[in-house]
């Protein structure tokens, strides 16, 4: 059974393959294996699209990028209609807990895509935070705002 999440049910497309659960993936256009981490990925951007507007086109999920000389990947960056990231939001488990290291991590992240807004999600618990990087300071936002909003 797959945990309730604190994000909006979606009709994903799940079916069964050499005895693992997998999820259609719209995004990448592929189905994956269903892991807890996936689970929360994939309803955070259905709850992206349908919930806050923000176009499928415009979103990439576990983009790569170099970080101290080694491969990382986040979970999901959304760009704007001029091409330039806007927000990224990293995803773990329900199970794992939002802590000071997950933000540690989402921000060493930010240091290479220098958005202004970053989210951390285990599907349970949402955080979202603006970033001014001019004057190199963030605050926590208790919305994560629609796309029509940010898009400018």
């Amino acid at each position: 059974m797959l945990q309730p999440l604190n994000l909006p049910p979606y009709p994903f497309k799940i079916t069964e393959q050499d005895g693992k659960l997998t999820l259609f993936d719209e995004i990448r256009k592929k189905h994956l294996v269903l892991t807890p981490e996936e689970w929360v990925r994939q309803h955070f951007v259905q709850f992206l699209i349908n919930q806050k507007g923000y176009p499928k086109s415009l979103i990439k999920l576990e983009g790569g990028l170099k970080l101290f000389g080694k491969a990382r990947r986040t979970d999901i960056v959304v760009f704007n209609t001029r091409g330039e990231r806007i927000l990224i939001i990293e995803c773990k488990a329900p199970s794992v807990k939002i802590t000071q290291k997950t933000f540690d991590q989402v921000a060493r992240y930010n240091m290479v895509h220098q958005v202004s807004m970053l989210g951390v999600s285990n599907g349970l618990v949402h955080y979202y935070c603006s970033i001014d990087t001019n004057e190199k300071h963030y605050r926590f936002i208790e919305e994560l705002p629609a796309f029509s909003e940010i898009n400018n």
